[in-house]
């Protein structure tokens, strides 16, 4: 009986103190864990070389992001290559699995729940100034868990560690294959980057439970050159 009543307290004690915490104060400590708003604020750029596995099989990938203004990933999955771009005014796609070889634009409601993508501070990073509504929505084991809405009442909903407040997982809804999907984003594998700020190196996504792509870090170069013409659709 006493073995009982002393877990009850620590229970207790864990949720009062989960509780305790404001949506902004989890903010804070979140971005003072990854290297701070005034490190993040430095980056203009961003370029990741990683190998993705999905499908049964393995490919390279490449991950350009030119802050506010172009994100591109260029993909290989069993000999097939996938073109995904978002800018600050609309977005892009050649994907030979949906049917499409040539470069399509994409649909609006894709590019609201994909443009946010640009910001290479995340969703979280200065999101009153956005226009965004950040709220602490109870949690999970180990994890806060804060719904994002953004200025164009797209959501979503990030996970921090309670540990060491990084972001490890984002759960998201998104149109595929003429169909509205809850996409879930877990992230691992947490390393400082020579620039000073935490990067996940691991990143698994799940597309509502049909299909996966797990996708790994092999190279992160910070503030890069980028040509925005790699944004620009091309003329099919």
């Amino acid at each position: 009986m006493v073995k009982i009543c002393f877990a009850l307290v620590i229970a207790l004690t864990a949720f009062t103190q989960i509780r305790a915490q404001t949506a902004d104060e989890i903010i804070n400590k979140y971005f003072d864990a990854i290297g701070g708003r005034d490190k993040i604020a430095q980056i203009k750029s961003v370029r990741m070389e990683n190998t993705i596995e999905a499908m049964g099989g393995e490919g390279p990938s490449t991950i350009t992001i030119l802050n506010g203004k172009g994100y591109r990933i260029d993909s290989e999955v069993n000999g097939n290559k996938i073109t995904q771009v978002y800018t600050d005014k609309g977005g892009w796609a050649i994907n030979p699995f949906m049917g499409s070889t040539t470069p399509q634009a994409v649909p609006e409601d894709v590019y609201k729940q994909n443009k946010d993508r640009l910001d290479v501070g995340g969703p979280l990073f200065n999101y009153a100034a956005k226009g965004s509504k950040v709220v602490l929505d109870g949690g999970e084991a180990g994890a806060y868990k804060l719904k994002v809405t953004t200025a164009d009442s797209t959501e979503m909903e990030l996970y921090i560690d309670s540990a060491n407040y990084h972001l490890v997982k984002l759960t998201s809804s998104s149109s595929m294959i003429g169909q509205t999907m809850e996409i879930t984003t877990t992230f691992s594998d947490f390393k400082k980057s020579d620039f000073g700020v935490v990067y996940p190196y691991t990143t698994e996504i799940s597309f509502g439970g049909q299909f996966d792509i797990t996708s790994k870090v092999k190279k992160l170069d910070i503030n890069p050159e980028v040509d925005p013409a790699i944004f620009e659709m091309p003329k099919s």
